[in-house]
């Protein structure tokens, strides 16, 4: 099983949940020339919606929220993990070594069968993310 494990910082940011706020978000940031890696939008409080943006660029990420004004909460950390083989198995051998490691995965989600290969991303702290990496690449 090979393993493409990339450190990211991930930011947060809230939104009106009205249609269209979305785009609005996802086009200030594109505008901005910001590579999206990953991202997730989830319902937050009443008509409100919380968006996790994965940049392959944090800097440029900084200055499209500054640009857009729009306050944005992070960086926080995560891993993605591609992984070439998608069979039976695969993403309980990456928990087990996350385990032995001693690594509490907070959050997980991932993609599977994209071209007989696979995607996670796992929202760690800092240290935790250090760790996770150095437990996967052996």
């Amino acid at each position: 099983m090979t393993l493409d494990i990339k450190k990211v910082e991930y930011y947060d940011i809230t939104v009106d949940g009205s249609a269209g706020e979305g785009t609005k978000l996802l086009a200030a940031f594109a505008g901005a020339g910001v590579n999206l890696l990953a991202f997730k939008a989830v319902p937050a409080e009443a008509g409100r919606t919380r968006f996790s943006l994965f940049p392959d660029d944090s800097r440029k990420m900084k200055i499209g929220a500054d640009e857009a004004g729009l306050a944005i909460d992070g960086p926080r950390f995560a891993l993605l993990v591609k992984g070439d083989d998608d069979e039976s198995g695969a993403l309980a051998g990456i928990y087990e070594k996350l385990s032995q490691a001693g690594i509490d995965v907070y959050e997980s989600s991932g993609m599977a069968n994209i071209k007989d290969s696979y995607g996670v991303v796992f929202y760690l702290g800092k240290d935790e993310c250090e760790k996770a990496f150095g437990a996967l690449k052996d």
